[in-house]
């Protein structure tokens, strides 16, 4: 009862004073209160937002190219002996030991060295020396270089790479990929049959450019170079180079006297039918055979019995041994089966006076080495990361590629073609048990041993059994497994993979990777060029935002577009199509709202530019011809979270005027300071 007297008696009070003179002064106390209520629920957010918002205009200037340029090349060439050079003034035996340690990094697990290790490293190094001595003489012939050349190539290349290297497992020397790209392309400039000695020339020149090539991406960590080829140009490339491999060895195990140059399979398949009327029985017997114990031992006893590893391994050298004998005793080289004859034995030889860069070929040289750099710098890295990861140790790219640099150039002077890391030899020497890179050195001792004392027994070798040792060696190249992958997950990527495939199987190794570099880079233009657009809204429960057509479940704010670019790069490439595209999307959005509900109609189109990383004066234009044409349909263009460069070229053309500051920090902040606003606005008006 009380309550209802104090509302009674409030109630006559009102109702004096809303007859009396009071009304009007009530009326506008009542918008006063509104319009404060209104002002109260926006200044806060206003304010904040405000602050937020000037977080991104007010940035500061960011580094210019010439101070870009500055510090990555005081960071390349300086800051990684920068620190320990400062640093021998004050303590000069660690800073030392730390330099030898960054230019030679065997150093830094030469301290754990010991015995166990030792004795690891040493029964690698020998199974490694048992494959690599057949493997080395059958890539020098591959590569249409005299046979100890490719015993030269096991010595001094793996010497140097044991000293600089950071690999633990990579086995180093001559590979079946590299010494096809070398006679495949330098036989153009100079035939091997017709001037052995010019050609030999021209590939120590070679290999004299791609060590320079490659100690020169080391030093100036430029190896992000040796991405541009793919890994699926890799895949392909690897497996036809594998087949083009195998159909040229068909001329050593069949016997056959002509061949042809080229490398492509219808010239090959064509030199095989009108030769096939000379082929050596005896050659493909001895040949075949062999080649069958090999692949039995590798694929089927080292899988089934473990411990007949090391017979896999020796199985090349254990083939080219018994083949050998065979030959002598049966004087199978009287019946037509062709022998490796002399190889000069010895330690290295210089050739300092072989490398010609007065030749009339210097130039194409230069280019030969820049291609034959980077696919033994690919295959090499990748090699050695995959047994690097395998047993929990860090391999550093850039010191890889110095270390091959300076072996290549170090190789180019001491009778050497180039080296690289082999995969099948590196497994063989990871199987083997290597600790350390000393199993390079103890196989190239090893080498080096056998050309001192064993050449002349090699002398009755069957060409045919060269032929098989790189015939076994094929398969691993071939990875079919990886192919379906890479179709799997990526049908663009595939088509790199077939392009190279089919590029060098059916013209040349060149056009092959040629091809695949092309798709490579077409890939990335295209993306460029026409980059996707994301329409987003917001997810359920949260302050995010997502693309409406990952995200079923994200919600249209009403009034707005909220676009994003798939882009980190908006320049005069694409520009254009993104300007058309956000448009069509901002006018077909309207078009639905104007049909459902004329409140809802699209007023304002955000863009949210996290992505871009840099705009350049075309997209600037586009972005003004944008704003202008969205001007005139009634919407506004607002842009949230510019990234460092973009926003301050913004300010530059003074864009951010051009669109009345609405430059925001967040998505959400666009919509409060934007419609949030105007909605409460609207309201209060209503309330009054």
């Amino acid at each position: 009862m009380a309550v209802s007297r104090e509302g009674e008696t409030e109630s006559s009070h009102l109702a004096q004073t809303v007859e009396g003179t009071t009304l009007p002064t009530l009326a506008e106390s009542q918008k006063n209160t509104c319009d404060q209520f209104s002002q109260t629920l926006q200044t806060p957010m206003a304010s904040e937002n405000e602050r937020r918002r000037n977080w991104v205009l007010n940035v500061p200037e960011p580094p210019g190219l010439f101070s870009k340029l500055k510090t990555s090349f005081k960071k390349t060439i300086f800051s990684p002996l920068e620190n320990k050079l400062h640093c021998i003034g004050k303590q000069p035996l660690p800073a030392l030991f730390s330099i030898l340690n960054t230019i030679f990094p065997p150093l830094s697990w030469c301290k754990q060295y010991n015995v166990t290790k030792f004795k690891s490293d040493i029964l690698a190094g020998l199974t490694l020396a048992s494959l690599c001595i057949p493997q080395s003489i059958g890539y020098a012939t591959l590569a249409k270089l005299d046979p100890q050349y490719g015993l030269y190539t096991s010595v001094i290349p793996p010497l140097i790479y044991s000293m600089m290297g950071s690999s633990r497992d990579i086995a180093i020397g001559p590979v079946a990929v590299v010494s096809l790209l070398l006679s495949s392309m330098i036989q153009k400039f100079e035939d091997p049959a017709v001037n052995p000695a010019a050609y030999t020339k021209l590939v120590l020149t070679v290999t004299f450019f791609a060590g320079t090539f490659q100690a020169a991406f080391g030093l100036l960590r430029l190896g992000f170079l040796v991405d541009f080829l793919s890994h699926a140009a890799i895949v392909g490339f690897m497996a036809g180079a594998a087949c083009v491999i195998g159909l040229q060895q068909l001329k050593s195990l069949l016997g056959l006297s002509k061949f042809t140059n080229n490398t492509d399979i219808i010239s090959v398949l064509t030199s095989i039918s009108k030769s096939m009327h000379t082929w050596n029985p005896f050659s493909f017997m001895i040949g075949s055979s062999f080649l069958i114990f090999i692949l039995f031992t590798k694929y089927y006893l080292a899988r089934k019995h473990k411990k007949l590893f090391l017979l896999s391994a020796m199985a090349p050298l254990l083939s080219v041994i018994l083949s050998t004998l065979i030959v002598f005793l049966t004087r199978a080289d009287k019946h037509g089966v062709k022998i490796v004859k002399h190889i000069t034995g010895g330690l290295n030889p210089t050739s300092i006076h072989e490398l010609q860069f007065n030749s009339p070929h210097t130039a194409e040289a230069a280019k030969i080495g820049l291609i034959v750099a980077l696919i033994a710098l690919t295959e090499a890295i990748a090699v050695g990361r995959s047994f690097a990861t395998m047993k929990g140790y860090r391999l550093d790219g850039n010191k890889e590629m110095l270390a091959m640099g300076v072996m290549n150039i170090t190789g180019s002077l001491t009778s050497c073609y180039v080296a690289t890391g082999s995969f099948s030899r590196t497994a063989v020497n990871f199987s083997a048990g290597c600790e350390t890179a000393v199993s390079n050195i103890v196989m190239a001792v090893t080498v080096l041993i056998s050309l001192e004392f064993f050449t002349r027994l090699l002398y009755f070798t069957p060409i045919a059994i060269l032929a098989s040792i790189i015939l076994s060696a094929l398969p691993g190249l071939i990875n079919l497994s990886e192919a379906k992958y890479i179709w799997k997950v990526d049908k663009m990527d595939f088509l790199t993979c077939t392009a190279a495939f089919f590029g060098v199987l059916f013209v040349s190794v060149e056009i092959g990777l040629l091809l695949a570099v092309g798709i490579s880079f077409a890939k990335v233009i295209l993306n460029s060029i026409q980059p996707g657009t994301e329409k987003l809204g917001r997810l359920p429960g949260s302050d995010l935002f997502g693309d409406v057509n990952q995200y079923p479940m994200a919600m249209k704010i009403p009034g707005a577009l909220i676009v994003r670019v798939k882009s980190a790069l908006l320049c005069f490439a694409n520009a254009n199509f993104i300007r058309a595209k956000i448009l069509n999307l901002a006018q077909e959005e309207q078009n639905e709202d104007a049909i459902e509900s004329a409140e809802d109609k699209v007023q304002l189109v955000i863009l949210d530019m996290s992505n871009l990383l840099n705009i350049d004066t075309s997209s600037i234009a586009a972005l003004e011809e944008l704003h202008n044409e969205l001007e005139s349909n009634g919407m506004k263009l607002a842009l949230a979270n510019p990234r460092w460069h973009v926003i301050h070229k913004l300010r530059l053309a003074k864009f951010v005027k051009k669109i009345e500051g609405r430059v925001y920090l967040t998505i959400g902040e666009a919509i409060e300071a934007c419609l949030t606003s105007k909605s409460m606005h609207a309201s209060s008006l209503n309330m009054v």
